[in-house]
């Protein structure tokens, strides 16, 4: 199991990262959440990771703390809940969000992640609270706002980087045609790819 590693970031294809560890370079998947919060690219960081063994895939998932993965392990012992799932779920909302939605029982704001049906839904809320029970609600105390880096440079043009963004929503779940309504929605000239991510997530809840 790869529980942790620290390296140099060398590309950052939202929802993928790949991290360059002592010579070998790892493609981490990461929640949008925390996508928003790795360095620029050259620079050190650290990833808490989950490691995915399937039949024709050998998958890392990355977080920037521990609690985040906490959460990620929990959401994929779920009926119906695999990491793929899970991933597009704690990309649309923090964990804090999250939390609060089960807590809350916010059916109509689960349905609106991509993947996630009326009895999905239904699903998370009545196991996840059980297991909220076993976490310590200290540990998902976050902002439920996320600062991107001001350090965001801007390499490509906008249509290339709408287009960069749609996909990434594409990766997490979404279907194309719709990817692409929720990134014109929000587009801007001069936004950066993340930007457009984060706020197209947004503007769905």
């Amino acid at each position: 199991m790869i529980g942790r590693l620290r390296g140099i970031v060398l590309e950052k294809q939202p929802p993928l990262v790949l991290l360059e560890t002592n010579g070998v370079g790892y493609e981490v998947h990461m929640p949008m959440t925390c996508f928003y919060e790795l360095p620029d690219i050259g620079q050190e960081t650290v990833l808490f990771t989950h490691f995915v063994v399937r039949e024709d895939a050998q998958l890392l998932y990355g977080f920037n703390d521990k609690q985040e993965r906490a959460l990620f392990r929990e959401l994929i012992k779920v009926n119906g809940v695999g990491p793929k799932l899970a991933l597009a779920i704690l990309s649309g909302m923090s964990a804090q969000q999250f939390v609060s939605a089960i807590e809350k029982e916010a059916i109509a704001s689960l349905v609106k992640l991509p993947g996630v049906g009326k009895k999905t839904a239904e699903r998370l809320v009545v196991e996840m609270k059980d297991r909220f029970k076993g976490l310590n609600g200290d540990l998902f105390n976050q902002n439920s706002d996320i600062d991107l880096p001001a350090t965001a440079k801007q390499t490509t043009s906008d249509v290339d980087i709408e287009a960069e963004a749609a996909a990434a929503l594409v990766s997490l779940g979404y279907k194309p045609q719709e990817a692409s309504r929720m990134v014109s929605k929000v587009a801007k000239p001069g936004a950066d790819c993340e930007t457009l991510i984060r706020e197209a997530l947004r503007a769905v809840l």
